[in-house]
């Protein structure tokens, strides 16, 4: 639960989204469209409550649904309708194959109706 409050201090982020401060820092260069905090006189990150929905979003993309960061970055840009960057989360090798050949006929079938 995100309380109701204009701005968040990094410390409160992280601890609601249950990540350490660097790792904060570093999602916030690889999705830069994402998490946008602001910067207090002091200089000091002030996030707000888009952001912290967003982290939640991002935190759940990479470490429960198994995506990559550039995967993930696809999947939000796409509106979340993409699968791409997903990384095999111990699905059986041939269901996992049986995927890949699945997303490879589509986008065959994509380029052919280009020609």
């Amino acid at each position: 639960m995100i309380p109701d409050k204009r701005y968040f201090k990094i410390s409160e982020v992280c601890k609601i989204a249950g990540l350490k401060q660097h790792v904060l820092r570093f999602w916030e260069t690889e999705f830069r469209q994402k998490i946008k905090p602001r910067r207090g006189p002091s200089g000091q990150r002030l996030y707000q409550k888009s952001d912290i929905e967003n982290v939640l979003e991002i935190k759940k993309l990479l470490k429960e649904d198994g995506f990559t960061i550039p995967g993930a970055r696809k999947f939000l840009a796409g509106g979340g309708e993409q699968k791409a960057g997903k990384v095999n989360s111990g699905a059986a090798p041939e269901s996992f194959v049986a995927g890949i050949k699945a997303e490879l006929a589509a986008l065959r079938q994509q380029l052919e109706e280009k020609e």
